[in-house]
């Protein structure tokens, strides 16, 4: 089996020669930025689509203007390069796509300055992130989600991801499967590293923007695509206690895909199954994906042409 491969400082090279420095500024500091890309095999077509790339490109280019960073690729050439390293890599399944803009500056200091930027994609195949059939359990985690003056939760840097992880890991000593983060100001804000929906009274109700969350791809899909289900999305500040009270409760993003949450803090959401709003947001989410539907194949970039 062949080895996989890397896009790494300007080139496609084996994945195991894609190494930083351990005296990187990116490790010893955080300093970098990434994205997270889903494409999908469509097995009747014998095509994989890659989904909303450009607009994850455009996040990325933000993100790293935001943080001082120099990407060397256009959004355009950031599209042309994942292609061409999906097809190296032959993928002909569901796949993850990672790109990552750092520092790779070896000297001392946390600054954000332009030197030594990098820029490196890798790919790995990916089915379901987390259970998507049955649901999961989740706690509010006692840990505040960062606001956007401490570190730009609007970004994806990748130093955020350490709030992430303590609030994960709290949840799994609770025995959840994940955390549900409120924020400075008691309000929830979103999962580890997915978007919250409620299900109350047949709309979809979602926190807001303002209260230091991402500007989810994922989310901004779902509250497109509702209209198609005669469904109403709602941004808005969610108390914690609605979390206990709402019809149902699910979690979005690009790794999480639709996930249902069947029980939060030990109470079952609803009946605690995986509720028919959810389900039919799922069954539509997957054709949109894999370029099933023609209003949003638009979407999806086909790979092999």
């Amino acid at each position: 089996m062949a080895e996989a491969v890397a896009y790494f400082r300007g080139g496609f090279v084996p994945l195991s020669e894609a190494k930083v420095s351990i005296r990187a500024k990116a490790l010893n500091y955080g300093l970098g930025c990434f994205e997270g890309i889903r494409g999908y095999w469509n097995t009747a077509r014998q095509q994989l689509y890659i989904f909303r790339m450009e607009d994850h490109y455009i996040r990325l280019h933000n993100s790293c203007r935001i943080l001082r960073i120099q990407l060397p690729l256009s959004v355009e050439e950031l599209c042309v390069v994942t292609k061409e390293l999906i097809r190296r890599n032959g993928h002909r399944e569901d796949v993850y796509i990672r790109p990552l803009a750092y520092i790779a500056s070896e000297l001392l200091s946390p600054t954000l300055i332009p030197e030594d930027n990098e820029l490196a994609i890798y790919t790995m195949p990916l089915a379901d992130y987390l259970d998507t059939s049955n649901g999961i359990t989740a706690c509010v985690t006692s840990w505040t989600r960062l606001r956007d003056n401490m570190i730009p939760v609007r970004a994806k840097p990748t130093a955020a991801y350490l709030n992430s992880a303590l609030a994960r890991a709290e949840a799994r000593e609770r025995g959840c499967d994940e955390a549900i983060f409120l924020n400075a100001n008691g309000f929830v804000s979103e999962g580890s590293a997915e978007h919250v929906f409620l299900v109350m009274n047949g709309d979809l109700v979602t926190p807001s923007t303002e209260d230091d969350n991402l500007r989810g791809i994922t989310r901004a899909t779902i509250a497109e695509i509702a209209a198609e289900l005669n469904r109403r999305v709602i941004f808005r500040h969610v108390n914690r206690s609605e979390l206990y009270i709402a019809d149902e409760v699910f979690f979005c993003g690009t790794g999480a895909q639709i996930t249902p949450v069947v029980k939060i803090d030990g109470r079952p959401v609803g009946n605690g199954r995986v509720g028919p709003v959810t389900s039919e947001l799922q069954a539509l989410y997957a054709r949109v994906v894999r370029a099933e539907h023609p209003k949003y194949a638009h979407w999806c970039a086909p790979v092999y042409e």
